[in-house]
């Protein structure tokens, strides 16, 4: 098994350690019915549809 000559330090294990730690930003997707920005898989602020049926009613 090999083993490492020499310590590794802190700076670098955390710069390695910070690419997979990231938060990426959440998806959005458009509304078919009324083509507004939504988050994928929720209702509908706009206009109360999910999945081409009206669940929320709205004025």
């Amino acid at each position: 098994m090999a083993v490492p000559k020499q310590r590794m330090g802190r700076i670098r294990t955390h710069t390695r350690r910070s690419v997979h730690d990231r938060i990426d930003a959440p998806s959005r997707s458009v509304c078919p019915q009324c083509g507004e920005v939504k988050l994928p898989h929720r209702v509908c602020s706009n206009c109360g549809f999910y999945k081409k049926r009206e669940v929320i009613v709205t004025e």
